[in-house]
């Protein structure tokens, strides 16, 4: 699962527009959209947000595997060293950063539709 169709089933699941989505975290209806329909890529701090606004991990947002986790679970641990490291990078390092996450991510989806 990409990174909009799991920012759309999430907004689904609460039941809730695209519009009270995009205004909870600042943004307009129309860039949400564009995440959503995998048009866009949410820069560093709108990910945050939304990670937060849904109560979930970053590594769950960009498609990762794990949801919901427990404060001692080995994947928030992890999700918590990127975001430290994430922080100690300037704008443009974070943009790299989130972009090779994004396509180690879509790389992995090839292989697993291709076996």
């Amino acid at each position: 699962m990409n990174m909009g169709e799991r920012l759309r089933e999430l907004r689904l699941k609460r039941s809730i527009s695209q519009e009270e989505v995009a205004r909870h975290i600042g943004i307009t209806r129309s860039a949400y959209s564009h995440y959503e329909i995998n048009n866009r890529q949410p820069v560093y701090e709108t990910l945050i947000k939304l990670a937060a606004f849904f109560d979930v991990s970053l590594d769950y947002i960009i498609g990762g595997n794990s949801g919901n986790q427990s404060p001692d679970s080995a994947d928030a641990t992890d999700s918590r060293e990127i975001m430290r490291l994430l922080k100690d990078m300037n704008q443009e390092q974070r943009k790299q950063s989130i972009g090779l996450l994004l396509d180690m991510m879509k790389q992995d989806q090839r292989s697993e539709g291709s076996g």
